[in-house]
């Protein structure tokens, strides 16, 4: 669905497997599919090296497909790079929180913090002072928010965004850094106005907000990464429930 709504695009398009089989889905050292994370992982690395690309764009899947690009692109460009990470939830957690999905465990990995296999699988991680959690309000584990602090991430919620976009950049003035990688979890629009993601998150930017957010951002460096994440096209599923009886449809 992604891939039909965005514009044709100049440069090649790679495709990283996702196995659908109930293989690899246990728990290890408290994330879950693990023995599938690390595959998924290393193919979508593998595929980066192959192209050897300036720049990343990632559509489709949740947030742990974040992982692979940005972590090569860091290793592309090194202190030049910096991460925004907008989403509603911090992506924090890692195999000792009480959340086991990988999802949540993407920001603790690109800052070199979690699980060690999935972390020697990547090809370099980035600096805590390099990443900023841009719209996150969900500090509903209160763990999480204490690791935010002790590792001095910068955190720019809702609200310092509504009007403008100043605290954003003057944090990316402030890293020097010239080139952005920026995540973009849908779940970051206010289900309010509309409910693109996997849960009914509340309280968080507009979809204006967000457009204006990002447009200032690649004005203040060159965006080199952009991943759009966790959409779920909910009315086309429901629409496939309707039609799956219908006649001629076979």
């Amino acid at each position: 669905m992604l891939e039909a709504i965005l514009p044709p695009h100049v440069g090649p398009t790679a495709v990283v497997p996702v196995a659908t089989g109930d293989d690899g889905l246990e728990l290890r050292d408290g994330i879950e599919a693990k023995t599938v994370v690390l595959e998924q992982l290393r193919s979508a690395l593998t595929l980066l090296d192959r192209h050897d690309p300036s720049r990343i764009t990632t559509i489709g899947g949740d947030c742990s497909v974040s992982m692979a690009p940005f972590a090569w692109l860091s290793a592309k460009y090194g202190a030049d790079l910096a991460i925004l990470w907008i989403d509603t939830h911090p992506d924090i957690d890692t195999g000792q929180t009480a959340y086991e999905g990988y999802h949540a465990m993407v920001v603790s990995g690109l800052t070199g913090r979690g699980d060690p296999d999935l972390l020697a699988a990547l090809p370099s991680t980035i600096a805590t002072a390099r990443v900023a959690l841009v719209g996150t309000h969900d500090w509903s584990d209160p763990a999480l928010a204490a690791a935010a602090e002790q590792w001095r991430l910068a955190v720019i919620p809702p609200d310092a965004l509504r009007h403008d976009s100043t605290a954003l950049l003057d944090w990316v003035h402030a890293t020097g850094a010239s080139k952005l990688a920026i995540h973009f979890d849908v779940d970051t629009v206010d289900a309010d106005e509309v409910r693109f993601g996997l849960g009914a998150d509340r309280g968080g930017l507009t979809m204006e907000q967000v457009r204006r957010v990002v447009a200032d951002a690649s004005g203040a460096g060159e965006v080199v990464g952009l991943t759009i994440a966790e959409y779920i096209p909910r009315q086309v599923m429901h629409l496939q429930a309707v039609l799956a009886d219908f006649p001629l449809m076979y």
